[in-house]
């Protein structure tokens, strides 16, 4: 048996906010797929009871900017001023190399970056709303955010919807069961290949 037989594969995620892709990894997750999240790096504190290179590897924002200089991560955003988010490569190496299939949970840039980065051994899906009017329907009732930040919300989801001709699969979440069976059936199928 070679060595690449051994090695993993990657699932990349992207989806507006809004639109249950946290709720179709979560399903996915339970399912007996050896599949493991990447571990993403920042600069932001750790929130309760988050542990370093558990949920995250916390390190600062200089220690980002060394990294960034050294070209190390596959994908990286500055969210906010010295707020950084990014997926080391040698992380990503390592747990391929662990025989894990990591899932990546990005926004459409970062996922478009890994797919580019990775190629064939990464498949990147598309979680699309049936429509903007359902998605808005679905954000207003959560009543987590303020109608200003309902509509940032929109504006960016049009974006994301527009790059969704930029990944693998696409899959509309307009019933989640289907959703879900759908997604499973992609992934199962990729990672049989």
């Amino acid at each position: 048996m070679d060595n690449n037989s051994k090695r993993g594969k990657l699932l990349i995620f992207c989806a507006p906010s809004g639109t249950g892709k946290s709720t179709i990894i979560d399903f996915l997750m339970k399912k007996n797929l050896n599949l493991h999240f990447s571990i993403s790096t920042t600069t932001r504190a750790p929130r309760g009871k988050e542990q370093n290179g558990v949920e995250y590897f916390f390190i600062t924002p200089e220690e980002f900017r060394e990294h960034i200089a050294k070209d190390d991560f596959v994908e990286y955003e500055e969210v906010y001023e010295n707020r950084f988010y990014g997926t080391l490569k040698s992380q990503v190496e390592r747990q391929l190399e662990e025989g894990q299939n990591v899932v990546f949970d990005v926004d459409v840039n970062g996922g478009m970056r890994i797919k580019q980065h990775y190629g064939d051994l990464a498949m990147s899906v598309f979680i699309m709303p049936p429509s903007i009017d359902e998605l808005r329907r679905r954000l207003e009732n959560r009543a987590t955010d303020a109608p200003e930040v309902i509509q940032q919300r929109i504006s960016r989801a049009e974006y994301e919807i527009s790059q969704a001709v930029n990944f693998d699969k696409q899959v509309v979440n307009d019933n989640l069961d289907a959703a879900e069976e759908t997604v499973l059936s992609l992934v199962t199928d990729f990672l049989s290949k």
